[in-house]
C-alpha cells in the first residue's frame, strides 16, 4: 500500500511563508502524478496544486496562483508545496495526492488513488 505523509503545517500570520513536504513509500514515486488539495470546515476538499511525473508541468487553483509552488525531488519520493503571501483563506487541512494513471484528470477528488492523512494550515489575520 502507498503511503504518503504529510508535515510542515502549523499556524501562522497572514503574509508569512511556510513549505509543505509529503514523504511517498515506493519505488515507483517517478510514475505518478502528484498534487495537492485542500478542505476548510464546512466546504468540500478543493483542489491546490498538481505536478507532473518529471517536475515539467505544473496547474494550479485560481485561489492560490502566483503564491504557491509545487515541486518535487523524484530521488527523495518527496513532494512540496512552498506556500507564499499565505491569507486566511488559506486556512485548510492540506492533504497530498497521488493521481491515479487511467486517467488525466487534476482537479477532481476521484482522480486520486491515494491519500494522506493530512497536514493543517491556520493563516492568523
Amino acid at each position: 500500500q502507498v503511503q504518503l505523509v504529510e508535515s510542515g503545517g502549523g499556524l501562522v500570520q497572514a503574509g508569512d511563508s511556510l513549505r509543505l513536504s509529503c514523504a511517498a513509500s515506493g519505488r515507483t514515486f517517478g510514475t505518478y502524478t502528484m498534487g495537492w488539495f485542500r478542505q476548510a470546515p464546512g466546504k468540500e476538499r478543493e483542489f491546490v496544486a498538481a505536478i507532473s511525473r518529471g517536475g515539467v508541468t505544473t496547474v494550479y487553483a485560481d485561489s492560490v496562483k502566483g503564491r504557491f509552488t509545487i515541486s518535487r525531488m523524484n530521488a527523495r519520493s518527496t513532494v512540496y508545496l512552498q506556500m507564499d503571501c499565505v491569507i486566511p483563506e488559506d486556512t485548510a487541512v492540506y492533504y497530498c495526492a497521488q493521481y491515479s494513471l487511467t486517467t488525466t484528470s487534476r482537479v477532481d477528488t476521484s482522480a486520486v488513488d491515494y491519500w494522506g492523512q493530512g497536514t493543517q494550515v491556520t493563516v492568523s489575520s
